[in-house]
Order: structure tokens, then C-alpha cells, then sequence
């Protein structure tokens, strides 16, 4: 049998063979060990950043109002889990949000499909370079392409007005711990932070609960930044309810400073 040649997606490009480098554009710039060479190069680094936050916020500018759905890589299609997320995905799409997943497979492609199976509504993939080749899945209308998981998470949170997480792993994790500090300390506003799957969460709340606030790490009020549900239904209001909280807020705001002008001097 022919050996599978290496392959690397790297941006919006795909190399294969002996052109698929050993490390991924991230572990490259975050190495401070190596020859005083990085001087000269991460200057031009730089720019290929600033080129990846261009063309995410030039992708994604005219997006409609949008969610982001985290999850597992490695969920099977036959799962709860999996089906979870596709009912959530078109639960999202009928309530008129755009569908925001990092475009790969399990909870991402349920996620992706759920909301293509509903007429007129927007599904997103946020892919990320990999040292295992992960592709865009068949279920994402507008697929872009990162080298830089910074950049990348820039884009889930500017253009979502919140996050639902299902069971996963490692990366999961991360992106949901981001989002609750960003939130806790006020970084982004009107932000909520849904986990589905109580059964799958509920020892990560005891330990926040007990662990966390039981030695003064956060705050009382620091456990209302999340909620647990395993109600497709619960979770979009959620999220709507915030949305339309927030709208709210902004019409006031602007009719504050409206009123505020015509005042007369």
C-alpha cells in the first residue's frame, strides 16, 4: 500500500509531501530557543499576522448576527453528542443566527450541518493550522483558514454575540475559560456563556464552586457568568435574550447621547 504523504494546511494554502514542514507557523513563533536569526524574522511574522486579522475581518464584516458553537474533534456522528449538536445548529439558524464553528469534524460539523439544514442560514468554519491534518468540514458556506490561534479567537469572540459549549476536550476548554475571562473582567459586554450537557459538565462546576469560590478565587456573582442546560430551546433563548438585552441597551445609549446634543449650550 502507497504511504499517505504528509500534508499541512497553512493559511489558505495546502502543502503536501516534503514541502509539509515539521512544525506549524504558532510553535514557530512561540520557540524563544534557536539562533538569533528570530530578530530578523519576526518583524515579517508581523506582517503575515496583521495579513490573517485583514482578511478574517474582511471575511466576516457583512456576517448577520452569529454564534459560536464549541465541541469536540472526536465525536462520532452516531453520539448523543453529535445530535445535540446539530438540533442545537438548526435551533440557532431558524432563530435567524449565523452559525459559527472551527470548521472541523464531530460537535463542529454537527454544528455546521444542523444549520445548513435550514434555508437561507449562514454556517462558518474558523479552521486553524494543525500538526494533523484536519479538514474544513462539507457543512461551512464560508470556510477561512488560520495560522494563528490568536488571530483566530479574535474572530470567534468580535463576531459573536455568544458561546455555546458541548462535551470536549483540550481546545473546548480553552476557548471557554478565554470567554470567561473576557466577560469577567468586562473585556466584552452582554456575552453569554452556555454549556450543554449537565451530566458532562456538572464536575467542572463542582470543582468551580468548591475549588474556585470556596477559596476565594472568584466571585459569588462570578458563577452566574455560565449556565448549564441540556435544553436546545433553553440555550437559544439564552443567548437571544441577551442579544435583545443588549440592542436594548444600545438604542438608549444612542438616544442618551441624541438627547444630550440637542441641548441647548
Amino acid at each position: 500500500m502507497k504511504q499517505k504523504r504528509p500534508e499541512r494546511r497553512q493559511g489558505q494554502a495546502v502543502v503536501r509531501g516534503r514541502l509539509a514542514p515539521s512544525t506549524t507557523h504558532d510553535q514557530r513563533l512561540l520557540d524563544r530557543q534557536g539562533p538569533a536569526d528570530w530578530v530578523h524574522m519576526d518583524p515579517w511574522r508581523v506582517l503575515r499576522i496583521q495579513a490573517e486579522f485583514v482578511e478574517g475581518f474582511g471575511q466576516l464584516a457583512e456576517l448577520p448576527r452569529a454564534v459560536t458553537v464549541f465541541g469536540s474533534a472526536r465525536t462520532r456522528e452516531d453520539s448523543p453528542d453529535y445530535g445535540m449538536g446539530r438540533e442545537l445548529g438548526r435551533a440557532l439558524a431558524r432563530a435567524g443566527y449565523a452559525v459559527i464553528t472551527g470548521g472541523g469534524p464531530g460537535i463542529m460539523e454537527a454544528a455546521n450541518r444542523g444549520a445548513s439544514d435550514v434555508d437561507g442560514a449562514v454556517s462558518v468554519g474558523l479552521g486553524i493550522e494543525l500538526p494533523f491534518e484536519q479538514k474544513m468540514n462539507d457543512y461551512v458556506d464560508l470556510g477561512i483558514e488560520f495560522r494563528y490561534f490568536f488571530v483566530r479567537k479574535t474572530m470567534f469572540v468580535k463576531y459573536s454575540c455568544g458561546f455555546i459549549a458541548l462535551p470536549g476536550g483540550f481546545g473546548t476548554l480553552d476557548e471557554l475559560f478565554e470567554a470567561l475571562t473576557l466577560v469577567q473582567t468586562q473585556k466584552v459586554t452582554s456575552f453569554p456563556v452556555v454549556l450543554m450537557g449537565s451530566e458532562f459538565w456538572g464536575g467542572m462546576l463542582d470543582w468551580i464552586k468548591n475549588a474556585l469560590l470556596g477559596t476565594g478565587k472568584i466571585a459569588e456573582q462570578d458563577l452566574d457568568l455560565i449556565t448549564v442546560t441540556d435544553d436546545v430551546d433553553e440555550a437559544v433563548r439564552i443567548i437571544a435574550d441577551a442579544d435583545l438585552a443588549r440592542s436594548k441597551q444600545l438604542q438608549e445609549e444612542r438616544e442618551a447621547a441624541a438627547a444630550q446634543l440637542a441641548e441647548p449650550q
